[in-house]
């Protein structure tokens, strides 16, 4: 074979990597590959972000247990939510049994139903809303808080936002239930100064009895985005190497066809080869 016809052979024998279908198996690969290294990325980035949230939440469940007036300082001075959300700590005061709300759509092990959430009046006259835990059911006839002073124990948080495609409180009225903690809205109803955080019930002085059950706190793992991460980079890597074989099984299937092409031109011109006209 000439070196002009294996060049020609070569040509003909890299040339398909060209043709529409492939371009488009090209393409879809890389595709894949990028868009899979992405997604791993991003469940790392989300990964990162809860291991940020377990290290918060460790440690400022681990500061020393204070009054909420302390933490939250006074009303003239009032911390920002974001610096103290998670901390422990106290609170004594009386509950506006009749500015009570229900929290509505809530679950807790399994179970549907609603958080009550009941303002505590301060001595110094503000109001710190209380979730004092999940009722099973819908109903709307919780059972009401201890009467008289009560000395509570539990942890801030800061006001819930409404994610997107979520429903929206009514903006205007004094409402009973509401989606969500929404501290601004119940604030907009309540007759008093209001903290800028609520406080997730852990324990009560006297106590509230069986329910409400207080709301556990948050599960500090780090879920699964490590093993996910890991198989979108698998997966990743699994297209990579299939396009590798794809066009490797591609290219020996043609170069074995020119092989034989070529083997059929070298016979005689009638197809007969040179010792057969002995």
């Amino acid at each position: 074979m000439g070196p002009h016809l294996t060049d020609t052979v070569t040509l003909r024998m890299y040339r398909f990597l060209l043709r529409p279908r492939w371009i488009v198996f090209h393409l879809l690969c890389l595709i894949g590959v990028v868009g899979m290294i992405g997604l791993g990325f991003w469940q790392k980035s989300r990964l990162d972000d809860r291991r940020a949230f377990n290290a918060l939440v460790t440690a400022r469940a681990d500061e020393p247990v204070a009054p909420v007036e302390s933490v939250v300082g006074p009303p003239d001075a009032e911390a920002d939510p974001l610096d103290v959300e998670w901390r422990t700590v106290t609170a004594t005061g009386s509950y506006r049994a009749d500015e009570q709300v229900l929290i509505v759509n809530r679950s807790q092990n399994g179970q549907a139903g609603v958080n009550v959430v009941t303002p505590l009046e301060l001595p110094d006259g503000r109001l710190l809303l209380v979730n004092r835990g999940f009722v099973p059911g819908q109903g709307t006839e919780p059972l009401p808080p201890p009467p008289g002073e009560v000395e509570v124990l539990g942890s801030l948080r800061r006001s819930q936002e409404r994610a997107f495609g979520q429903i929206s409180d009514p903006a205007d009225g004094v409402l009973t239930e509401l989606q969500r903690i929404d501290v601004p809205r119940l604030a907009q109803q309540l007759p008093a100064p209001v903290m800028p955080v609520y406080l997730d019930l852990a324990q009560s002085v006297p106590s509230q009895g069986t329910f409400p059950i207080p709301v556990p706190p948050p599960e500090l793992s780090e879920g699964p985005h490590l093993s996910y991460m890991l198989q979108w980079w698998f997966f990743s890597g699994c297209v990579a190497v299939g396009w590798v074989v794809a066009l490797r099984r591609s290219i020996r299937t043609r170069r074995v066809s020119a092989a034989t092409a070529a083997a059929a031109d070298a016979t005689a011109p009638n197809g007969t080869s040179p010792s057969s006209s002995d």
